[in-house]
């Protein structure tokens, strides 16, 4: 997509030409009539071509509104007798000036002299160039002003310049004013809509340009066929997509790789890696050579899907065959190395890449940050960190929340709060990602209270906490035996639409058997075993302890069954617990169906 910020930056750094050599411009230029009063005949030469005075009253012009920041105050005193509003004149200044946004300035300018009049020849020129340049705001900008009406190939261009920036209904509506206005539109801007709604994943855009060029029977060619294969990806529909590109390969055609990658990233991510073969020997076939995009796709799907051995390996074969993997791919790899704590490997391929002279970028950095945080090498991290800042990627909000989880992760905690301070003094906003690791880092070290306060500011910034935050606060809260603002906790989870882990019906149900109340420790059990969670063996034991010590042996025998219908093996010390139990109450109803629950184990 284009970027105005940069293209801005670049006109205002433009190189000046030479200044005005002459400091008193009144003394060259005057009233075109004071040619009448000239009797030399150098001077009625000059009066007999009007437009040689255009062009030379231009170059000033340009020279002065390029070299002096605020020549708006004193245009007209710099260079007098100039009738700026004839438009012969400001469309000579238009056509000799490069810099788009100078011109658009000038233009204003010479709007608010009297006597000035729209020319719709230096509106279309302006216009045309801020599209060429992809400054889409300052064009629609322009538009606004002016209220003309540029000529239906230059819209054409404006559509694809609003879809570049992002300004998807914008451009919308002006393909509709055109359509609208009769005018038929090239299928080249029709696809690079699809394209820009593609890119955009606006996959309903692109299914209501393929109705509307149906409609107008617009005949699409086998890029328009490639917009739609990868259409149908994005919307997980990768049947439909593989079908389409089958239909038109049968017929002779081939998309362009885009439409392939496509494919295979979602073959890769499903774990089809039959039809990802295929697809990449039917490129091959049809003279569509897989590019290094293709085998990105293909490295990324099997590292998601923790095949990182074959991801190295296809990676390792890539280079001997000649391939030069770039900085994505680099990074890729990386990640997948460090997932796998391959640290030897991971910090191989990284000094590989800079003697590539690849460098890393943030997202390499903390990729490798993070790895290093995850097998303990703390010190290795902090250095690795330092190196980023000291190449200006350390301001930004991935690199503090790297930092930030790996020193939680490692018991650093007072070096993540001074980061998170140092957050606020450098302007950068804490996100749900920095909240959430500090409220499992404080917590899991059992400093509760701070927990709960970084999940009170969380709230605050109207973020929302996640599963593994508000669990780790429950696990640590029960823990100490403060199940009722455990409780708390999952209600506030619960009506926040957040989703309670497991692990957290396990904790709940601990807690509850530590402070005596068992009964209710079953009913979420019976809460859990409704919703088809699986307790961990740990909590299956404690409560079997628990009812048993209580003289519930009726229900224990029921839990402990239900453990051994879950596959789990009951410890010796819980059988020894119960067969004493079950010795002390005398009672041969209990002792045959404890023998029947161990005759069903043995059977199962």
């Amino acid at each position: 997509m284009g970027k105005p910020p940069l293209f801005f930056s670049n006109l205002c750094i433009r190189k000046s030409p030479n200044p005005v050599q002459n400091t008193n411009p009144q003394n060259r230029f005057r009233n075109r009539s004071f040619c009448n009063d000239k009797i030399d005949g150098q001077c009625e030469e000059f009066g007999k071509n009007l437009q040689n005075t255009d062009v030379v009253f231009a170059q000033e012009i340009s020279n002065v509104i390029q070299t002096r920041p605020r020549w708006e105050q004193t245009l007209l005193s710099d260079i007098p007798g100039v009738n700026f509003v004839d438009p012969n004149v400001y469309n000579e200044v238009l056509k000799q000036q490069k810099n788009v946004l100078l011109s658009v300035r000038f233009y204003y300018w010479v709007g608010s002299q009297n006597g000035f009049s729209p020319d719709p020849v230096s509106c279309n020129m302006i216009f045309s160039r801020l599209v060429e340049a992809k400054a889409a705001i300052a064009a629609k900008s322009f538009l606004e002003e002016t209220k003309f009406e540029p000529e239906p190939g230059c819209l054409e261009s404006y559509i694809g310049c609003l879809f570049e920036n992002g300004l998807v209904e914008e451009a919308l509506d002006v393909f509709e004013r055109l359509k609208m206005a009769g005018h038929s539109v090239s299928l080249k801007t029709w696809n690079s809509a699809m394209l820009q709604s593609v890119k955009a994943k606006r996959v309903e855009i692109v299914w209501k340009l393929y109705s509307d060029m149906l409609e107008r029977e617009v005949v699409g060619d086998v890029d328009t066929i490639g917009y739609l294969v990868q259409a149908f990806c994005i919307e997980n529909k990768v049947a439909e997509g593989h079908k389409l590109l089958q239909q038109v390969l049968e017929v002779g055609h081939v998309p362009s790789n885009s439409a392939f990658n496509k494919l295979i990233s979602a073959f890769c991510k499903s774990g089809d890696y039959a039809k990802v073969s295929a697809l990449l020997h039917t490129m091959i076939a049809k003279n569509c050579s897989p590019d290094i995009h293709t085998y990105q796709e293909v490295i990324h799907g099997l590292c998601k899907r923790r095949m990182r051995h074959e991801a190295l390996r296809i990676f390792n074969t890539l280079k001997d065959r000649g391939y030069f993997p770039d900085q994505v791919m680099y990074t890729t790899m990386i990640h997948g190395l460090c997932k796998m704590k391959w640290l030897g490997d991971a910090r191989k391929l990284w000094f590989e890449m800079i003697n590539k002279g690849i460098f890393p970028n943030e997202h390499t950095y903390n990729v490798l940050i993070n790895g290093l945080w995850r097998t303990g090498n703390t010190e290795e991290a902090e250095k690795l960190y330092k190196n980023m800042c000291e190449r200006g990627y350390g301001e930004f909000i991935v690199s503090y929340n790297t930092m930030i989880n790996g020193l939680c992760l490692n018991g650093k905690l007072d070096e993540a709060h001074v980061l998170f301070d140092q957050m606020a003094e450098k302007g950068i906003v804490p996100d749900t990602i920095t909240y959430n690791s500090l409220i499992q880092g404080f917590s899991k070290r059992g400093k509760i209270s701070e927990g709960r306060y970084f999940l009170d500011q969380l709230l605050k910034q109207g973020l929302q906490p996640s599963t593994a935050s508000y669990t780790v606060l429950i696990e640590k809260l029960c823990e100490a035996g403060n199940v009722g603002e455990a409780k708390a906790f999952w209600k506030d989870m619960v009506d926040r639409g957040v989703e309670p882990a497991v692990s957290a019906h396990d904790a709940m149900i601990l807690g509850l058997c530590e402070q005596g109340n068992v009964a209710e420790g079953m009913e979420w059990l019976g809460t859990m075993l409704k919703s088809r969670l699986k307790p961990q063996k740990q909590t299956f034991e404690r409560l079997v302890q628990c009812l048993s010590k209580a003289d519930k042996l009726s229900d224990a025998l029921f839990v402990l069954d239900y453990m051994l219908k879950m596959g789990f093996e009951v410890s010796e010390y819980i059988f020894l617990s119960l067969v004493k139990k079950l010795c002390q109450d005398n009672s041969s109803h209990f002792e045959m169906c404890f023998g029947r629950i161990l005759e069903r184990s043995r059977g199962s």
